[in-house]
C-alpha cells in the first residue's frame, strides 16, 4: 500500500473502532455555556463528493458532518450559517502512546507471551513483542469556536489505538459514527430557549 493511502486508512481506523476502545476526552463546557449559543455553522465546507479519489477521508467527511448535525440539532442547536454564533470544525491527527499493552498481554503480566505447545509459531511471538509498547493512535478533534472572536470555546478529543490500518469498512463506520459522536457530545449542554 502506498504511503499516501496508508495515512487516510490509519485515520479511519479511529472511526472503525467506534464504540469500543475509543477514549473520549471532552474539555470543560464552562466557556461554551457562557456564550449562550443557539445557531452554528461549519467552519469549512464539505470535501467534494464527486472526486474519484480513493482517499477514504472523502467518505468519512459527510458521515461525520451528518452525525454531528443530528446530535447538535437533537440538543436544540440550529444549523444557520447566516445567524451562526459558533462554528464547528474537526481535525484528524495521528499520535503515539507509550506503554500500551499488547493484545497478547495478560492481566497478570504486561509482557506479551505465548503458551508453549498451543500451536503458536515464532511469527506470533515476534509480533507480540513488536506490537507491545508504543502504539499508534488516531484522533478526531471536534472544535467549537466563537464566531465573533474566532477563539475556541470547547473541544473534544476522540482517540483510538490503531489495530489494523489496512482494513477500512465504510459500512461499519457509517453504522457506528453516530454513537461515537453522541458519546463525544454528551457533556455539551442543550441550547437554552430563546
Amino acid at each position: 500500500m502506498r504511503f499516501t493511502n496508508l495515512f487516510p486508512c490509519a485515520m479511519l481506523s479511529l472511526a472503525l473502532a467506534a464504540c469500543s476502545g475509543v477514549d473520549i476526552q471532552p474539555q470543560e463546557v464552562d466557556r461554551f455555556s457562557a456564550g449562550n449559543y443557539h445557531f452554528y455553522k461549519w467552519r469549512t465546507g464539505p470535501l467534494p463528493g464527486n472526486t474519484r479519489s480513493s482517499d477514504p477521508l472523502y467518505k468519512l467527511d459527510p458521515i461525520l458532518r451528518r452525525d454531528v448535525d443530528a446530535v447538535l440539532q437533537g440538543k436544540g442547536y440550529a444549523l444557520d450559517p447566516e445567524r451562526a454564533e459558533f462554528t464547528v470544525d474537526y481535525l484528524f491527527v495521528t499520535g503515539l502512546r507509550q506503554g500500551e499493552q499488547s493484545e497478547l498481554a495478560s492481566n497478570i503480566s504486561p509482557y506479551p507471551r505465548v503458551t508453549p505447545n498451543r500451536n503458536v509459531d515464532q511469527a506470533s511471538v515476534d509480533n507480540a513483542i513488536a506490537l507491545g509498547g508504543v502504539k499508534e493512535t488516531n484522533n478526531i478533534i471536534l472544535q467549537f469556536n466563537d464566531r465573533t472572536s474566532n477563539e475556541a470555546v470547547w473541544h473534544v478529543t476522540m482517540t483510538s489505538i490503531v489495530e489494523n490500518a489496512n482494513r477500512v469498512d465504510i459500512s461499519h463506520l457509517e453504522n457506528n459514527m453516530r454513537t461515537l459522536v453522541e458519546r463525544a457530545l454528551k457533556s455539551l449542554p442543550p441550547a437554552t430557549a430563546q
